[in-house]
């Protein structure tokens, strides 16, 4: 029994840094794409389930190939997820 425990304890640790803390989808403008660095900057509207503000951040994107055909000034719904206190755009496509 002893040993269950800490197997037990473990088990949890690891899913709570591997699963993402939430999801939230956004809209927003692109300001600038670095598809050398898998970034984009995005002014964005507020993200209420991060408590942030509406403001204009760089995110690194989960796969760089979601930047093709996309410019600064694009109108973008994008998704955000965070892990472990990181920020990561999942998908990006321009508004409709």
């Amino acid at each position: 029994m002893r040993r269950k425990i800490p197997l037990a304890v473990l088990s949890m640790a690891f899913l709570a840094v591997a699963m993402p803390a939430w999801a939230q989808s956004v809209k927003g403008t692109v300001t600038k794409i670095d598809p050398a660095a898998g970034k984009v900057t995005l002014d964005h509207a507020a993200i209420p389930k991060l408590d942030m503000g509406a403001m204009t951040m760089a995110y690194p994107v989960k796969d760089p190939a979601v930047l093709k055909g996309l410019k600064a000034g694009d109108k973008v719904d994008f998704d955000v997820v965070e892990t472990g206190g990181a920020y990561t755009v999942t998908t990006i496509q321009k508004a409709k």
